[in-house]
């Protein structure tokens, strides 16, 4: 197993660092983030490592409007159970949200709403991993590692509530300028 590789790319929700083992990514943090792991282990530098071109890029798709889904290879770190709730992560459509609870039940926890938010998190690969995306069971915001004005950002720009939230209008998938 190689030592771990990083790279920081900007986005429209600050710079979010990137971080890559073997190929896959293991993490992608967001500058401000609650359960942010410290610096030393993200490993060297290295712009061009695997996946990090891709990454880059499908980030940039996604901020643009034009990506629904990541295809990264992807490599995190935890319990079996936190594996089971960033895999359902994954599950949660664009532009939708699901509850806890509703989340506990479709990894077959049910009554585990309170691990499952736990679990949520600690995703150490925010925004390819949609823990934005979870809310509580009344549909409001709740705690979020990159703030709560990052997560509503991002579920905003998924719905299409603030058009020009990153600095682009997105019209089903055409991108046209924030002032046309």
């Amino acid at each position: 197993m190689r030592q771990p590789a990083h790279t920081t790319v900007d986005s429209p929700v600050g710079p979010l660092t990137l971080v890559a083992r073997d190929g896959a990514l293991t993490g992608l943090y967001m500058y401000e983030q609650r359960h942010r792991p410290e610096p030393e282990t993200f490993g060297h530098r290295d712009d061009d490592a695997e996946p990090f071109p891709a990454a880059r890029e499908q980030l940039a798709e996604y901020f643009a409007g034009t990506r629904r889904e990541f295809d990264l290879p992807l490599a995190a770190s935890g319990t079996p159970f936190q594996q089971r709730v960033w895999a359902a992560l994954r599950e949660i459509p664009y532009g939708g949200t699901t509850s806890y609870g509703e989340l506990a039940e479709r990894i077959g926890s049910p009554g585990a709403a309170r691990a499952v938010g736990l679990a949520n998190g600690r995703n150490p690969i925010g925004i390819v991993v949609p823990c934005h995306r979870v809310v509580g069971s009344t549909g409001a915001l709740t705690g979020y590692g990159g703030g709560i004005e990052t997560k509503r950002a991002l579920l905003d720009a998924e719905r299409g509530d603030d058009l020009t939230l990153f600095g682009a209008a997105v019209v089903g998938a055409a991108e046209v300028s924030a002032s046309g």
